[in-house]
């Protein structure tokens, strides 16, 4: 699966949580989650599936339908946000 910026944005945003939170839990420092999320650069694999991870492990799925419609949802909730 590839992991979107604007993914992980939206999950941090369901969860409630600032990129400080996520870097503290993930294990990925903060500076990483900042650049990726800015589109400054893209993220080592490693940091990649740490970061996604930590997002499912609090329940979060990510789903990419084609290549211009992808998006998050949290389990239990009735509709994705894209």
């Amino acid at each position: 699966m590839t992991f979107y910026p604007e993914q992980c944005r939206a999950a941090r945003g369901l969860l409630n949580w600032t990129q400080d939170h996520l870097a503290a839990v993930s294990g990925v420092s903060r500076s990483t989650i900042k650049d990726f999320e800015c589109l400054r650069h893209s993220l080592h694999r490693s940091s990649e599936v740490l970061l996604v991870d930590t997002f499912q492990s609090n329940g979060v799925s990510f789903f990419v339908e084609s290549d211009d419609v992808m998006g998050v949802r949290l389990r239990g909730a009735r509709k994705a946000i894209l």
